[in-house]
């Protein structure tokens, strides 16, 4: 049998398979140029696909939900963010250098940092300490692999892994950051009364990070329990559509289910040790103008 990492090397081996879905194949043989006529068939069953948004515009429209104009903004952003990423994606795969990993995940990076800042908005400089929180998390879950040689340092492999990785430790980050500075505030006078009696404001703080985590962790780990039994994740049904067998597909998807826990808890523990010197004055007191407003 071969592994999954042979697989989705031997692009034209399910050549057929993808033509069947797509109309055509968009790659070429060798140097993936874009071949527009090619790709423009290709699109016709995404768009074909929209029907089934057409469908939850109107019941939106019939339950008086008012969410018409959001859903047709939605599906067409993601329609040319798509189309723009894969015109990208094509573009730094074909030049097979290491600036363009680098660029592409530190843009990856920069917008989830950006959206967890976003979330937890009463934390200060909030979106400078989730890209960071979130950075340390993917840089070294993704060293790891790359040193067990689980994925070689290629952009085919290293840039869809990263942005598995980013997007989801963007969203354990985000809770992670809101949970514990409103778990603080809601506590504030036991945390006050820790710090009166000596406690560092780690030690002050201790539930409250312990319960932030839990809670932002908690829906990654669930995701691993009941993995393949109650839905089959991204990585797992592209590999079986493309025309993998299931057994090459879950090697795969055990190691994204990995590193997805893996980047997830370095990413949120480092986020709470970050926000501890926005949270406290150099005096260990806690900063009032954070705590003020809900």
């Amino acid at each position: 049998m071969r592994s999954t990492w042979q697989y989705a090397d031997d692009c034209d081996a399910t050549k057929n398979e993808r033509a069947h879905f797509i109309g055509k194949s968009v790659l070429g043989q060798g140097n993936m140029d874009v071949d527009w006529v090619d790709f423009l068939k290709g699109m016709l069953k995404p768009v074909l696909a929209t029907v089934v948004v057409l469908m939850a515009v109107l019941l939106s429209f019939y339950q008086k939900l008012g969410l018409e104009k959001e859903m047709v903004y939605s599906i067409l952003r993601a329609f040319l963010q798509l189309s723009i990423i894969g015109f990208v994606l094509q573009f730094i795969f074909n030049q097979q250098n290491a600036i363009w990993i680098i660029a592409a995940y530190i843009f990856m990076v920069s917008i989830a940092g950006y959206t967890a800042g976003q979330r937890a908005k009463h934390v200060p400089r909030g979106k400078f300490v989730a890209g960071a929180s979130i950075l340390t998390g993917t840089a070294v879950t993704m060293f790891l692999l790359v040193v067990l040689s689980v994925f070689p340092f290629t952009p085919r492999y290293i840039i869809p892994v990263a942005g598995m990785m980013v997007g989801n430790s963007m969203t354990v980050t985000g809770v992670t950051m809101k949970r514990l500075r409103d778990d603080v505030r809601i506590q504030k006078n036991l945390v006050e009364t820790a710090l009166a009696l000596g406690a560092t404001p780690r030690q002050a703080t201790h539930q409250q990070v312990k319960r932030a985590l839990i809670l932002a962790l908690s829906p990654v780990l669930d995701n691993a329990k009941t993995v393949g039994l109650i839905s089959l994740p991204g990585a797992m049904t592209g590999l079986i559509m493309g025309g993998a067998s299931p057994l090459e597909a879950i090697q795969l998807q055990i190691v994204v289910m990995n590193m997805l826990i893996g980047a997830s808890t370095v990413s949120s523990i480092m986020s709470t040790y970050l926000c501890w010197p926005n949270f406290f004055t150099k005096a260990y007191q806690l900063e009032a103008k954070v705590f003020i407003s809900e």
